[in-house]
This record gives structure tokens, C-alpha cells and sequence, in this order.
């Protein structure tokens, strides 16, 4: 027997529209009658990047209840029997 997991319809989020901008640099030489002069510029372009991961955690209690029909249960570890100065055993009794 094989099991497949429920899969529901895909919820299609509306898209997070970005916009680019792209520059060109163009280099124009001037020539002059003495001087020539040669304009070179350096661009550092900057990615960044934002992996994401996601993770569940799943907390469990219990609870021991005691409903009489007999003498009370002995106390779970060591300490006091019955009420003391800590107050009353963490089951009511």
C-alpha cells in the first residue's frame, strides 16, 4: 500500500515587481593640439543576496491526572510527602 501525502491547490502570490536600472559608461577621448586626456572609470557593482530557510517545531505537554478509588500514588523523585513548605503536591492531594 502506498501513501500520498494531501497536496492542496497552489496559492499563487501576486509578484513583487522590481525595477533595474542599467548604465553604460561610454569613455570619449579629447584630443587636444598638446594634451590628450583618457578618461577611465571604475564601476563596483554590489550583489547582494537573501537565501532564506524556514524550520517547524512542534511542543508536546502532558498531564497526569489522579481520580481517586485508592491511597495516593507515592510522590514521582525525592522530596517532601504531602503538603510542606513547598505547598501542595503538584496533583492536588
Amino acid at each position: 500500500m502506498h501513501c500520498r501525502p494531501n497536496v492542496t491547490a497552489p496559492i499563487v502570490h501576486p509578484p513583487k515587481c522590481c525595477v533595474q536600472h542599467h548604465f553604460q559608461a561610454t569613455i570619449v577621448p579629447h584630443i587636444h593640439p598638446s594634451h590628450t586626456t583618457h578618461v577611465n572609470h571604475h564601476l563596483y557593482q554590489h550583489q547582494h543576496y537573501f537565501p532564506h530557510t524556514e524550520s517547524a517545531v512542534n511542543e508536546t505537554a502532558n498531564q497526569q491526572f489522579f481520580c481517586g478509588g485508592g491511597p495516593a500514588p507515592m510522590p514521582l523523585g525525592p522530596g517532601p510527602v504531602g503538603p510542606g513548605p513547598a505547598g501542595p503536591m503538584p496533583w492536588g492531594f
